[in-house]
């Protein structure tokens, strides 16, 4: 559990609470941290809104059009998915950078700075894992088992936070209303504006820095 990393990290730096923000398992882990440990968390910026989540949910069928959206999901529950991923992680992040943010004219250089993260040898194994856990398909730490529970309740998020949403986003999300009433104390949606896609910190900047500066005066 990525959550759980990010509190030992909290502890190592000897940092007792902290704003906490992010996107796609960036934004997962933030809002972990808020619901189980708010005292550790002064505030989140959550891009795509309350993404907590749990198997149970994700038993359940979407309609078409939603389960096409998720298709690297069935991909990487087979082995081929595997291999296909352990061969191809570069074009197959391409190709999701692409469908995600379609009006980020991103160049070479800007995608090789992060591509050079895939190079991890455990890159592959914690992807595949991650996506064959949540459709039931892979068994997680069972020294977790208590706070995922806890998460299968769907918890609310008390900490102060402002949600992110870019006007152009491909991947899978909710609509902002879905989630609104998840987030009991002070609490902002903003929608950015200008063909902005999922990766809302990388192609707008200064909205998602802006975000913080000011959930941090709540």
């Amino acid at each position: 559990m990525l959550a759980v990393d990010a509190v030992a990290l909290l502890d190592a730096l000897g940092i007792g609470s902290a704003i906490v923000a992010g996107f796609d398992w960036g934004a997962r882990t933030a809002n972990v941290m808020a619901a189980l440990w708010p005292e550790r968390c002064k505030a989140m910026v959550s891009v795509s809104g309350y993404l907590i989540g749990n198997q149970e949910t994700n038993r359940a069928p979407l309609p078409p059009p939603a389960e096409l959206s998720w298709w690297y999901q069935f991909y990487f529950a087979t082995e081929r998915g595997r291999d296909g991923y352990e061969r191809y992680r570069n074009d197959f992040a391409k190709l999701i950078w692409h469908t995600a943010s379609p009006e980020w004219r991103f160049d070479d250089e800007t995608f090789e700075r992060s591509a050079r993260s895939f190079e991890n040898p455990d890159h592959v194994n914690i992807v595949i894992h991650n996506y064959r856990w949540r459709l039931g398909l892979a068994d997680g730490e069972r020294r977790y088992d208590e706070l995922e529970q806890q998460l299968a309740e769907a918890p609310g998020i008390t900490v102060p936070t402002i949600t992110l949403e870019g006007d152009a986003n491909g991947a899978p999300h909710p609509n902002p209303s879905a989630y609104a009433a998840k987030f009991s104390g002070k609490y902002e949606h903003r929608t950015i504006a200008g063909g902005i896609g999922h990766n809302v910190p990388q192609e707008a900047p200064e909205a998602f820095a802006q975000a913080i500066v000011d959930v941090d005066a709540y």
